[in-house]
């Protein structure tokens, strides 16, 4: 199998499957959900869950995307620098391979030509965004987001005061999330990037996004900040589908780096229960 080949199998079943760790977030919030049978809230939040899985159930069985919003490609490529595919090699095969997808699966035709005036449709959800990040050694790794634009277009940036240390960071998180209240499909997972500048951060915020939502941030410090972001965010009692509840958000995941000492720019980028990311590791396929 060619890399491209690989590259779309594993974008048509990004579109009818969610990863192990999506899963069981969304089984961990129906058990919360679970705990409070007279709370009126909680039990129009589980009634949203059921519905989830059920479809779920529905799209594996029949092969059919999870949701009608297949998204945009959001692609992360990490290539090592001793790599002996050529970024151009590599470029051909991820635009084949998300090309193949649309064509061999039920992917919706969601993407136009520009962004203000004749927006036309492109037909075939081409091109997709690619983000390149080189690597020390001779590896090959593509992550990909189905990005759908209920959740994106819930997203923000914003410039924080630098001394404003943790709880301005948790303060910005939650009212972004506030603000969206329950238009991304909540419960959601939500993508923090922290320093860099203010396009750095929207980077890194959608980085953030494609961490194994079982696995801590490396970091204790972040990690602590993660956890307490996380109880903000369920203290806002949106809930699954917005009815309320104890779940608004399944996971926040936290990428930083470093920054001007005059700023700390943050971006929180939005996914919805459908978390639809995928890795592809090239194994020495041709192109």
């Amino acid at each position: 199998m060619r890399f491209s080949e690989k590259i779309s199998e594993s974008l048509k079943k990004a579109a009818i499957r969610l990863p192990d760790d999506v899963l069981s977030c969304i089984y961990q919030a129906k058990e919360t959900e679970e705990l409070y049978p007279q709370d009126i809230h909680s039990q129009a939040s589980l009634s949203v869950l059921n519905a989830i899985l059920e479809n779920l159930e529905l799209a594996s069985s029949l092969s059919l995307p999870m949701c009608q919003d297949t998204g945009m490609f959001d692609v992360f490529v990490d290539l090592g620098r001793d790599c002996p595919l050529l970024p151009k090699q590599v470029e051909l095969s991820i635009n084949e391979g998300c090309l193949n997808a649309v064509q061999e699966a039920f992917y919706r035709r969601s993407v136009v030509d520009e962004p203000v005036f004749s927006r036309k449709n492109t037909q075939n959800n081409l091109p997709p965004i690619i983000w390149w990040n080189l690597v020390e050694g001779d590896s090959l790794s593509i992550k990909v987001l189905l990005k759908g634009f209920g959740s994106e277009n819930c997203s923000s940036v914003r410039m924080l005061n630098p001394t404003g240390g943790e709880q301005a960071v948790i303060d910005a998180v939650a009212e972004i999330v506030s603000l969206a209240g329950g238009k991304p499909c909540p419960p959601i997972f939500v993508g923090v990037g922290l320093g860099g500048t203010m396009e750095r951060a929207a980077y890194l915020s959608k980085r953030a996004l494609l961490r194994d939502a079982s696995l801590d941030h490396g970091d204790v410090r972040y990690a602590k900040l993660e956890k307490s972001i996380l109880e903000r965010l369920q203290s806002l009692g949106i809930g699954s589908g917005g009815f309320g509840g104890r779940v608004t958000a399944l996971h926040v995941a936290i990428e930083s780096e470093p920054t001007h000492i005059a700023g700390m720019p943050l971006a929180v980028s939005i996914n919805c229960w459908a978390d639809r990311k995928v890795e592809i590791v090239w194994e020495g396929e041709d192109a």
